[in-house]
């Protein structure tokens, strides 16, 4: 049995790239992360996670593609070598960090997916954007593609679950648990909304209470001597 090519094998000089864009992209979303802080006091990612696509799935996908399975296929062809998941806290949360990505200008954004308002049939949701932007390399430019993916943590729950399902070939009612699956996912959606407007409620309890105190203590009398 032949060993597994390593991925410095199968990449070759590229690896290089694939490691700086996700580097890049994770000091951008370390520098939302404290601008949030410090604007609202509350971090809306509660992690992140990264990955370069393993030589073997790589090479299974530019296969599927009709293409040589070598790193040189990649470009042009392939925009998700290099990946990063997001996890938010809230929806919103996922769509406000998508957005500030996007604004930024040396960052372009090739393709969009929204699962969460469009759900796959599974009952799948997240939010991808495959994003391109400059990475230099000594006095060399190169513009790299990732993926990113952004999803709540609930969304990411589930997703890690039916992706150990799918690919477990001896798991019986099959279709049964596909079907519980997607109720699983609708019903977590739906909390997920509740969530929201408890959030929003809670907000707003503390402005109007610190309103409140901060009228009374101008309107308050001065203490008698």
């Amino acid at each position: 049995m032949s060993e597994a090519i390593t991925e410095t094998e199968f990449y070759g000089e590229s690896l290089l790239l694939y490691d700086s864009v996700l580097i890049e992209l994770s000091s951008r979303i370390n520098i939302i992360r404290k601008a949030n802080m410090l604007r609202s006091g509350r971090d809306p990612i509660e992690n992140v996670k990264t990955r370069i696509k393993s030589p073997e799935s790589m090479m299974n996908k530019l296969r599927l593609k009709g293409l040589e399975p070598i790193a040189e296929s990649i470009p042009g062809n392939v925009t998700d070598a290099a990946g990063m998941r997001v996890i938010c806290t809230y929806i919103d949360d996922v769509y406000s960090v998508a957005s500030i990505l996007a604004s930024q200008k040396d960052i372009t954004v090739l393709e969009t997916k929204d699962y969460i308002k469009n759900p796959k049939p599974s009952g799948y949701r997240s939010y991808h954007m495959i994003v391109e932007l400059p990475i230099y390399i000594g006095d060399a430019c190169r513009r790299v593609c990732a993926e990113i993916q952004l999803r709540t943590l609930s969304m990411d729950f589930w997703a890690s679950l039916e992706h150990q399902i799918r690919y477990k070939h001896d798991i019986p009612n099959r279709k049964m648990i596909g079907a519980e699956l997607k109720r699983c996912a609708d019903e977590v959606a739906s909390v997920e909304m509740n969530f929201i407007t408890i959030r929003d409620m809670i907000n707003s309890i503390k402005n109007n209470s610190t309103g409140g105190e901060e009228q009374t203590a101008q309107t308050a009398p001065p203490d008698k001597e």
